[in-house]
């Protein structure tokens, strides 16, 4: 399992590298749309290497995408994961790309797309937990149910949308295998009230190493 930031922001993307257990980023093209510039931002994203970094198409037509991806591979290297939409070019493309790139198709909302997904070989499914479940009424169900389908694959969910750290651990104890949060989510990860209350009750009770 890896825990992925999803960002598009330089600063927040080096704090999270400070953690020390996020092993990559995810962005898309709303969050990359903050930016003066898409390309540096990557560029930038890129130099933190930090792990995996997600980048998604948003080119159209056969030809466009393939520059594009080709592109973005310049830009990120061997870091690179191309997020692919949902589309019916989304899928088509997916075996004219290069090999040596894994590819994410993002946005899945049905079973049915994620035993395509399968089925075209790609690394990673993004599903959108918390959208989902204001969609279409349960998005940990549908984790649950693709899953199912994708066992015994080379597939796997990478769990998005989650506005929790109780969301993001009932989207790994649904099935799924990573997640990608926002920087406010992931910075809540570590802490629980209980923890807190324990660890001011050692320091204010217990004894150590004098320094």
């Amino acid at each position: 399992m890896s825990i992925f930031v999803d960002t598009a922001d330089i600063e927040q993307a080096k704090a999270a590298k400070e953690f020390g257990w996020v092993r990559g980023i995810t962005t898309n093209p709303i969050l990359l749309a903050k930016c003066n510039s898409a390309a540096d931002t990557l560029q930038q994203l890129a130099g933190l290497n930090m792990g995996l970094l997600f980048y998604q198409l948003v080119s159209s037509s056969k030809e466009d995408m393939l520059k594009e991806a080709n592109l973005a591979k310049e830009i990120a290297g061997d870091q690179l994961v191309l997020k692919i939409p949902p589309s019916e070019q989304g899928f088509k493309i997916i075996p004219h790309l290069p090999p040596e790139i894994p590819c994410c198709i993002t946005a899945l909302y049905s079973v049915a797309q994620a035993i395509v997904a399968r089925e075209s070989g790609v690394r990673y499914i993004a599903v959108y937990v918390n959208r989902a479940t204001k969609l279409l009424g349960d998005g940990l169900s549908l984790i649950t149910d693709m899953a199912g389908v994708l066992k015994g694959s080379q597939t796997q969910i990478l769990a998005a949308s989650l506005k929790s750290p109780l969301e993001a651990s009932a989207a790994i104890l649904s099935g799924a295998d990573h997640l990608t949060l926002p920087f406010d989510v992931l910075n809540k990860l570590t802490y629980h009230e209980n923890s807190e209350e324990a660890v001011n009750q050692f320091n204010s009770d217990g004894s150590g190493l004098q320094l």
